[in-house]
């Protein structure tokens, strides 16, 4: 069994209030050395004040931030060997690539032959090679970010921070970008924390997410056990894409229970989930993905009208009315015909139970 790493940077109860707003409430988290971290959510979430305060650019407002044992409040960005990549790549027009990647390294008055040979490395571990006379114009946009990157690397950083790092990028360049960024990691080992509010480039690049809303952190866990379980029902509608459908549910008098005034009789194992939860109001997570599509008096089958489908290549996304909530369904093969009722059939083991009101994950043994 691999010891673990000890760890890298640990954030204790920080917080952070600006005026009358409170931007981050009491937020805790240990990062393990040589980890890819993600911290995901929407605009306005406090993951960007939160990189921030980890880089030094902005004061915490309580708590601690510790990176690699040593306490970082109050000591200046500058002196926290920590490099920042941002989502303008910021590089200087005027300078080479070499001149860029330089640029920290002359701040730190280096020798000239030293800095030389480590501008030389971070342009190969990016696999740039060979590019150091040419100007930032001449290079295409995922080009300029591995310079960006390259010259963070440069001063071998205790801590990498990446600030929503493929966001100025288009769809296609995108993807392959953030192959390199993960197989960049992988290769050089750096602690890395990133930002971004893109789900699918959180769960393809980290080894641990930390969702965020509100200026808190609702869940950090491995990218499967955010998917698979997550704790609360905007996690579990964040995290996914296309997102979960959630469904209130309410018990029916008769016995099983119902969506508005559509009956469902679910199957043993999601029932015996639904008796444990049954103190609270529930809101039922469902993947589109995780659904299928069945004859509507099949066995645990949910009664569904059909509105609409969207064709997006791969599948299609079947758009569907139980009792007047609105839900969606990932189909590989033909739509059924608009207008049509048909029997929505989850996965048992994929059914999310929620509390209407908190929204914690509820139902569990």
């Amino acid at each position: 069994m691999t010891a673990p790493q000890p760890i890298q940077l640990r954030i204790d109860n920080v917080s952070k209030t600006f005026g009358e707003t409170r931007v981050l409430e009491d937020i805790s988290i240990a990062i393990p050395k040589g980890a890819f971290v993600a911290l995901l959510g929407p605009s306005g979430c406090g993951k960007s004040t939160l990189l921030k305060l980890i880089a030094g650019l902005e004061a915490p407002s309580g708590g601690n931030i510790e990176l690699a044992g040593e306490a970082l409040n109050g000591v200046p960005a500058h002196r926290r060997d920590i490099g920042v990549v941002f989502q303008s790549y910021a590089l200087f027009p005027h300078m080479t690539v070499n001149q860029n990647v330089r640029f920290g390294l002359d701040m730190r008055d280096m020798p000239k032959a030293e800095a030389k040979l480590r501008v030389e490395e971070a342009l190969e571990l990016v696999k740039l090679g060979g590019y150091g006379d040419r100007m930032p114009s001449e290079l295409s946009g995922g080009q300029q970010q591995r310079v960006a990157i390259a010259r963070s690397l440069a001063i071998r950083p205790r801590l990498l921070l990446l600030d929503e790092p493929l966001s100025n990028l288009d769809a296609v360049l995108r993807k392959s970008v953030r192959v390199d960024i993960r197989e960049l990691h992988d290769r050089v080992g750096a602690t890395t924390v990133m930002v971004t509010h893109d789900q699918e480039e959180a769960m393809s690049m980290a080894d641990s997410v930390a969702v965020m809303s509100g200026g808190r952190i609702l869940q950090f866990a491995a990218p499967e056990e955010i998917y698979e379980r997550p704790a609360t029902s905007f996690v579990g509608s964040f995290v996914g894409s296309p997102a979960a459908n959630l469904l209130k549910l309410h018990p029916r008098s008769g016995g099983g229970w119902r969506f508005g005034e559509i009956g469902w009789n679910p199957e043993a194992a999601v029932e015996a989930r639904l008796q444990l939860a049954r103190r609270f109001e529930i809101l039922v997570g469902l993947r589109p993905e995780q659904l299928s599509i069945v004859a509507v008096d099949a066995p645990g089958a949910i009664p569904a009208e059909v509105r609409s489908a969207e064709y997006l290549g791969g599948h299609r996304l079947v758009h569907l009315d139980i009792g007047g909530q609105r839900a969606s369904v990932a189909l590989q093969g033909r739509a059924p015909e608009t207008g049509s009722v048909v029997g929505l059939l989850p996965d048992p083991g994929s059914v999310m139970l929620f509390d209407a009101n908190g929204g914690a994950r509820v139902g569990d043994a």
